[in-house]
């Protein structure tokens, strides 16, 4: 078998959106992500996050600027085309309610003319479902799972980039942990470069080799976990940093 590829570089060149007369949601971003990165966006609601990931597969389009996917912009094709070349994953996972599992999973390969059972039962064992769920309607699983039907829905065309905006939020803690795990673990086997909006610091710190923290629609800091907990990275990401912290502080006096 022929060794995998590593996802694409995402570079955004001067990248700006504004919505009416409200002060702008991204505001003049430029920044390359590494092919082959996992990296979190964090911030406050409101903060530009999730409207800069949107960018990326052109859900959301800029006033100014530039996308590019390695040396491409993601604007010179057909946005159905880029969309089914990217992993997408949201809160709301979105499967469809009259669709099997199986039939969710494959839904991107039917779309772009070459629709394949089997991969879909493969992707049921990347992401640790067994198959008996693959006849199942979305409504006959658990949170987890249909969270996980989402992310192997978004990878069955086999892209190199993942987008995750919020992916584990309406989750229980047990299931969230297990799904991040095996997200990371999805990312170091399949080579993507996976860049994931989230709230929750912690979450970003423990997954990500890169945080970029996001104020008022500008990349405030840019640093790697280990810079953060050192208290690096500007006051902005150090209210956020810390939260966990001050949580971990707390759990281990009540642990006595």
């Amino acid at each position: 078998m022929p060794a995998l590829s590593t996802g694409p570089a995402v570079g955004f060149e001067q990248v700006g959106k504004r919505y009416g007369d409200a002060p702008p949601a991204v505001d003049d971003v430029s920044l390359t992500i590494a092919a082959g990165s996992f990296v979190a966006l964090v911030g406050t609601s409101g903060s530009g996050k999730s409207t800069l990931l949107k960018t990326i597969n052109r859900l959301v389009i800029p006033d100014a600027g530039r996308v590019m996917l390695d040396d491409k912009d993601v604007a010179a094709g057909p946005a159905p085309a880029l969309r089914r070349s990217i992993g997408y994953v949201f809160q709301d996972v979105g499967l469809f309610p009259h669709l099997t599992v199986a039939e969710n999973v494959a839904l991107p390969l039917k779309l772009a003319g070459a629709p394949d059972h089997t991969r879909a039962l493969a992707m049921l064992d990347l992401v640790e479902l067994p198959h008996v769920l693959a006849t199942r309607m979305p409504a006959e699983l658990s949170g987890g799972q249909r969270q996980r039907v989402g992310v192997a829905r978004a990878l069955v065309t086999r892209p190199g980039l993942l987008l995750m905006d919020e992916p584990f939020g309406a989750l229980d803690p047990v299931t969230r942990e297990s799904l991040a795990g095996a997200v990371r673990r999805l990312h170091d086997e399949l080579r993507l470069t996976t860049i994931m909006v989230t709230h929750d610091m912690a979450e970003a710190l423990l997954l990500a080799t890169r945080v970029l923290v996001m104020a008022a629609g500008r990349v405030v800091s840019d640093a790697t976990p280990a810079a953060l907990l050192a208290g690096e990275g500007g006051d902005v990401a150090q209210a956020l940093v810390a939260v966990p912290r001050d949580q971990a502080r707390r759990l281990a006096a009540l642990a006595g």
